[in-house]
């Protein structure tokens, strides 16, 4: 599985990736064949609250899937992306089985 991390508008802390890492690796658990995990950050309107908007592409056979979130933080909005992405993962799973 390849991770790409993407920092629009700033740059990510080496701690930051680590965490993107971490959380990102653990979609692996729902789906084993993911190919690629693309994750953008980036920063809207930099003065106020809400604006760090999260992006997670993965790419499995024959699909694409997608989530985007906006939070205060880049680390909880990657959680809840994670968290999305696993019921999207496991959705695609279920199909594939029921084929």
């Amino acid at each position: 599985m390849e991770i790409k991390i993407q920092a629009i508008h700033f740059d990510a802390t080496e701690k930051l990736e680590a965490f993107i890492q971490k959380k990102v690796e653990k979609l692996q658990k729902s789906f084993e064949d993911i190919q690629k995990v693309e994750v953008q950050l980036k920063v809207v309107k930099p003065a106020t609250a809400m604006n760090k908007q999260t992006s997670i592409t993965v790419s499995v056979p024959g699909q694409t899937l997608y989530v985007e979130k906006t939070y205060d933080s880049f680390e909880e909005g990657v959680d809840q992306c994670v968290d999305s992405m696993k019921v999207q993962l496991t959705k695609f799973k279920e199909k594939l089985r029921n084929r």
